[in-house]
């Protein structure tokens, strides 16, 4: 056996700095990777001996990555070629499309742990239809009263927990509550930043996805990411227009929708429903694991699991939880079933939730028919009215803004304004979305919807979630099935 790193990222500055220091090169670029081990399969030769041919022969590299990838459709060596971009100065509308691609990773700026500025986006749209004015006085509006809000808020906590209010190390998390109940009022053209890592497929994706956008932000976006890898990298992002499929699907699937549906109007609905679930999911679960655990086929092990008594079912399944600790998804068996949720979110916890990227998730335009959310704490601090009158304000502006600019109207709305969403998630998904954000250290407000998903879940699949729960309970979760902690885990933990 050998074991070579063949490379890893690297910052673009220390790239340049050392081609300076070193004799012109055409080899660095993450083509010859893709290149070299796209011939794995039928160049007998060692992979380091032909990664080396490919950095010799840059054009032949390339040359050989388009014929795989163009000709023989094998997108998949596209992956071995990773890209880091800086993302600076977009708003959380363009945030929320770019965090829509399920296999990138992202780190973005937190609105909950920084205080915010009065940096916003003002769309182009905005510019063209000469609202600049309206936009602008609405959105000054908006941060004046976070202020306002985030000054009243931090006393507000400090006086509401007094214990934490004398520990100074816990001063900055104080500080983070009043943020992130503050940041309810602010809009969705708030300026943000992010680091985004992807590999070439799936760049390639979202080049191709924003092609057909019809925001002006989004396109720019593409414009500048597009330039970037098309320098380094030509012969692995190579189908970069918009389709008809992107650009005209759902607008066509609207209109036909208006007609079928015939929209009514808003009606007060409950913000977590349960509207479908996999059936006998215990027992599909227990003959999932059957299965793996024996040579039998599925139908066999469905049969005898349909047999079993309620109690030789649950003893089963606690071997499945019995050596997990926290931090540890359940097994794989659990995706095999399923729950889908109805969910009505404001964009501060839709910008947690789509965070789950392996859920499926889709989600309708922000809508305020569908209300807003108040934080419990500016309802405390007698802020309500004051709220309200921004939501009413807000909601004049967005409605003129929509008749001007159409879909850009949404920049002006606000963190507390709300969107459907349609989430469904296998029982393992469940599981890890609970432990995050039911934890006690999770946002107020996810942490309440994480809450009433899983209570909804354990109804209809009471054995399947006999753990559940955020971190914060899960030696007590552990205990209640078991009659004692874990043995890493001491008792009041």
């Amino acid at each position: 056996m050998k074991v070579l790193l063949a490379g890893y990222n690297l910052d673009r500055e220390v790239i340049e700095e050392l081609k300076k220091k070193a004799p012109q090169r055409q080899d660095v670029t993450p083509e010859t990777l893709s290149a070299s081990y796209a011939r794995i399969s039928r160049d007998p030769r060692p992979v380091d001996r032909l990664r080396s041919v490919a950095r010799a022969e840059v054009e032949k590299a390339r040359r050989s990555n388009r014929n795989i990838i163009f000709k023989m459709g094998h997108h998949s060596v596209a992956e071995h070629a990773v890209f880091n971009f800086d993302i600076l100065g977009i708003s959380r509308v363009a945030t929320e499309e770019l965090e829509k691609f399920r296999l990138c990773s992202y780190t973005e700026k937190s609105q909950r742990y920084q205080t915010l500025t009065d940096d916003f986006i003002i769309p182009a749209e905005i510019r063209k239809a000469g609202q600049q004015r309206i936009f602008v006085d609405t959105i000054k509006a908006q941060n004046s009263l976070y202020h306002e809000f985030y000054v009243q808020l931090e006393p507000h906590f400090q006086k509401k927990n007094p214990a934490l209010a004398q520990d100074p190390e816990k001063h900055s998390l104080l500080e983070g509550w009043a943020k992130e109940d503050a940041r309810y009022v602010v809009s969705l053209a708030t300026e943000g930043q992010l680091g985004l890592t992807l590999n070439a497929r799936n760049l390639e994706l979202l080049i191709r996805r924003f092609a057909s956008k019809q925001l002006e932000e989004i396109k720019e976006l593409n414009r500048q990411i597009y330039s970037l890898a098309k320098e380094v990298a030509p012969s692995i992002v190579l189908f970069t227009d918009g389709t008809d499929f992107d650009l005209r699907t759902y607008p066509e699937l609207e209109k036909a929708s208006d007609i079928l549906l015939k929209k009514s109007p808003e009606k007060e609905e409950e913000l977590v429903r349960l509207v479908d679930h996999t059936p006998e999911a215990d027992t599909r679960v227990i003959a999932s694991l059957l299965h793996t655990s024996s040579s039998l086929p599925y139908e066999a092990c469905l049969d005898k699991a349909r047999n079993l008594k309620p109690r030789e079912k649950k003893e089963f399944l606690k071997i499945a939880f019995k050596h997990m600790e926290f931090y540890d998804p359940t097994l794989r068996e659990f995706e095999y079933v399923s729950l889908t949720f109805d969910l009505i979110v404001t964009a501060s916890c839709f910008a947690q939730l789509k965070r789950h990227r392996m859920a499926t998730l889709t989600s309708q335009r922000y809508n305020p028919g569908l209300g807003v959310t108040v934080p419990p704490s500016i309802e405390e601090i007698g802020a309500r009215e004051d709220f309200m009158r921004m939501v009413e304000r807000t909601n004049d502006v967005y409605s003129r803004l929509k008749r001007e600019v159409g879909q850009a109207a949404d920049y002006v709305l606000m963190n507390a304004h709300r969107r459907r969403i349609l989430l469904k998630v296998n029982a393992r998904e469940l599981y890890h979305i609970s432990r995050l954000r039911e934890d006690s250290s999770a946002q107020w407000e996810i942490r309440s919807i994480a809450k009433r998903m899983s209570d909804l879940a354990s109804e209809v699949m009471p054995l399947t979630f006999l753990l559940l729960g955020g971190k914060d309970v899960y030696p007590e979760c552990y205990k209640r099935l078991f009659a004692k902690y874990p043995k890493s885990f001491p008792a009041g933990s």
